[in-house]
């Protein structure tokens, strides 16, 4: 416990130095302070030392009108610099259409309302590479120490993958696919849990290379509930859809003439990865935002007395830890709740419905 509150206070002194070094000479802006920390960005922020940023730049990908161009991000001159006819669009400038994005200019460095088609390797992109090649080295290396230690007890990395493995199956899995069915769908399961309990807990850390809010981006929390979705309905029984179109059991009324209970259920069919999407989204995004809103209550009362930010610095930064301890139990609950939805999701689509039941029943 020790170390952990030790590893927090190193953390937050390098977020609360990150803040100041970005809030000096300046009015300090909450809101934009904490959208920039939370949202995606061409380049990766390190520090601002004497009003120069650090960052790391990203390749631009870009193809407008077929043309294909590519570049660092470090051309913009982090936000301030055209280059090829291309910007990074400002709130004040291009509004919330153009903010944050990479806009085609003029001459005079005016957006002429077109946006090109952007492929480039942003923030959370280089994350998800990152995070991706995190799971693959280790699964690599357990497999490695496995082989080498065959009909001994686990060992290192071995031991973690092992434990995580049977968790999922015996846990997850078993429970709600079946035991038949369950290892067929155990490599997404594993792969769900693991990309997100890792991007969670990579979140948590304010430097490189952490820091980046993945699962806290709604694009990549629906692309995995639309992996669920496609698993779900590509590989279910036909008692799954006989049971959507014409559900055993159910006044007919219901059915005819206007056919209620079949627009309910496809409906359902679509609220189940929209649930999934925002579950993750929110609550990953919200964690992020209330320990940047606790820090930045010390910097709001500095701007008025530097003395009174001193003075107040303890109640935001205790509040601040104690919401990254929580954070850490809710990156693993997070990954463990997506997982067993996307389980009973597709455990739902292979059980033998209600209309068997009715059978035995009548009798």
């Amino acid at each position: 416990m020790k170390r952990i509150l030790l590893l927090l206070t190193i953390l937050f002194s390098l977020q609360l130095s990150a803040i100041a070094s970005e809030s000096k000479d300046t009015q300090f802006d909450a809101g934009k302070m904490i959208m920039e920390h939370v949202g995606d960005d061409h380049s990766w922020h390190i520090l601002t030392y004497k009003d120069k940023h650090v960052s790391i730049p990203l390749p631009v990908i870009i193809i407008n009108d077929g043309k294909l161009d590519v570049f660092m991000s470090s051309k913009f001159e982090h936000g301030h610099a055209s280059y090829k006819g291309y910007k990074i669009g400002s709130l004040e400038e291009e509004g919330e259409k153009g903010k944050g994005k990479i806009i085609c200019v003029d001459d005079n460095g005016k957006w002429t309302g077109k946006i090109p088609f952007d492929f480039s390797i942003t923030k959370n992109v280089l994350m998800l590479f990152i995070v991706s090649a995190i799971i693959i080295f280790i699964v690599f290396r357990a497999k490695s120490i496995a082989k080498k230690r065959v009909g001994k007890s686990p060992k290192g990395t071995q031991t973690i993958v092992e434990f995580i493995i049977l968790f999922i199956r015996d846990d997850i899995a078993i429970p709600s696919i079946g035991l038949k069915r369950h290892s067929k769908f155990m490599p997404y399961l594993l792969t769900a849990f693991c990309f997100i309990f890792l991007s969670n807990i990579m979140g948590l850390f304010p430097f490189f290379p952490g820091g980046a809010n993945l699962t806290g981006n709604i694009a990549v929390t629906l692309v995995l509930a639309v992996f669920t979705f496609i698993i779900t309905q590509f590989s279910a029984n036909k008692d799954y859809f006989k049971h959507i179109f014409n559900m055993p059991g159910v006044p007919w009324w219901l059915k005819f003439p206007i056919p209620l209970m079949p627009i309910v259920e496809i409906l359902s069919l679509f609220t189940k990865p929209f649930a999934l999407t925002i579950r993750l989204f929110a609550n990953i995004t919200a964690g992020h935002i209330i320990i940047l809103g606790f820090l930045s209550i010390i910097f709001i009362f500095g701007n008025q007395n530097v003395a009174l930010g001193y003075g107040v610095s303890i109640v935001p930064v205790f509040f601040a830890v104690f919401m990254s301890l929580l954070e850490i139990l809710v990156a693993f609950i997070q990954a463990y709740v997506f997982t067993l939805l996307s389980a009973i999701y597709i455990g739902m689509a292979h059980e033998e419905h209600a209309e068997v039941a009715h059978k035995v029943i009548g009798k």
